[in-house]
């Protein structure tokens, strides 16, 4: 072969093979990068602070699922213990999500924690994150769920407690058409159509003053509130009602004491405290009404000695239309929200209210509110508690 032909063919084959060498070399460190990611116990740049500014839950998992990161908000959520997760939904979603490689995003509930009978809804989002890691996020929706049940069962005690009135406006305008000719029976039945109508119009009235004080600015203007004024106008309004029945309302001296907020709706409360106080009293008897000042908190209590109220139900006095008893709430045209009211106002004026009772012997109910002096700017009110 002619030597001027083997020169470029030996350039060619040097290309070549070098050319093959530097692939093979390119390759074995594409591979060799690949898997050190797979062996790496480091997680991404960047993932360990973002979890740790992170509000909602954040934990990442290696391939065995231990816990190499959490963020605060997954240990406060009882979601890692020992550097694992404790919540076998959980790890379901994890082990879905490493099969199929896909993200998912699903609504669970899980125990608030390992001795707790109580459970949180959690929305989480559970994702791959490179090669090696997987990554749980979980946002605590547990308040959001409760304020949408509330909500479905305030509608449904609504549409019950209004067939009541409505049905019986129906069934007695049916009656006094019959009985035109009866004019003793047209009084009797329009006698008792005009207390339905004002059973109505007055439960309608507490229903829209219920979803005021629950709208956000029911407190807008707060001023100097004198405690006495509105006790001593709580009597007044039902100073008729009280008498009727052989009811004694008796105020302690005047206090003097003062707080912020809104003079209309703490009567209200305390009104409210009054009329069912004398509506669950026995006749003759007495409801007392005194003032007292600890530190910074004015309370007033409204004491009566009524039937009581039995210890299970305590805690529910305060719901919306909760009765104790349901025979009395009937005669007596209560709607069952008086005192859910009353826990309303006290909550947008920074207190609290509480309730003593020993059935048979009567109870004690005592709105505790932030004191107030002439000279206390109006930024000592507190921030309304919301519910």
């Amino acid at each position: 072969m002619d030597s001027a032909l083997l020169v470029p063919l030996a350039l060619l084959l040097g290309a070549i093979i070098g050319g093959g060498a530097v692939a093979t070399v390119v390759a074995a460190a594409r591979r060799g990068r690949v898997a050190a990611e797979v062996v790496s116990t480091a997680v991404p740049d960047g993932v360990s602070h973002v979890l740790e500014v992170l509000d909602s839950a954040g934990v990442v998992l290696d391939p065995s699922n231990n816990v190499v990161k959490a963020s605060p908000g997954a240990l406060t959520l009882g979601l890692v213990w020992q550097w694992s997760l404790v919540h076998a939904p959980l790890i379901e979603l994890v082990d879905r999500v490493r099969r199929s490689g896909d993200a998912l995003t699903e609504d669970v509930d899980i125990a608030r924690g390992p001795l707790s009978d109580a459970s949180i809804h959690l929305t989480v989002r559970v994702a791959r994150l490179g090669t090696r890691f997987v990554l749980l996020l979980a946002e605590d929706r547990t308040e959001s769920v409760r304020l949408e049940a509330v909500r479905r069962d305030f509608v449904a005690n609504i549409s019950h407690e209004l067939k009541t009135p409505i049905g019986a406006i129906s069934l007695l305008a049916e009656a006094l058409e019959q009985a035109s000719d009866d004019p003793e029976q047209v009084r009797r039945f329009a006698k008792r159509m005009s207390k339905e109508s004002k059973r109505l119009a007055h439960m309608t009235q507490e229903i829209i003053e219920l979803s005021r004080l629950q709208a956000a600015d029911a407190l807008t203007d707060p001023e100097i509130v004198d405690v006495d004024r509105v006790i001593q106008a709580a009597i007044d309004q039902n100073r008729v009602a009280a008498e009727s029945n052989r009811i004694s309302l008796v105020s302690g001296a005047a206090s003097g004491e003062h707080v912020w907020g809104d003079e209309g709706m703490l009567l209200t409360a305390v009104h409210n405290l009054i009329i069912n106080a004398v509506q669950y009293s026995p006749s003759p008897s007495r409801v007392g009404i005194g003032v007292t000042a600890h530190d910074d908190v004015v309370e007033i209590a409204v004491t009566d000695q009524g039937i009581g109220i039995p210890e299970e139900d305590l805690d529910r006095v305060f719901e919306r239309f909760f009765r104790v008893d349901q025979a009395r709430a009937r005669a007596t045209g209560g709607t069952g929200l008086g005192l859910s009211i009353v826990k309303h106002v006290v909550q947008n004026h920074g207190g609290d209210v509480r309730v003593w009772s020993q059935p048979g012997h009567g109870s004690t109910f005592t709105l505790r509110l932030p004191r107030a002096t002439a000279d206390s700017p109006t930024t000592a009110l507190p921030s309304k508690a919301r519910t």
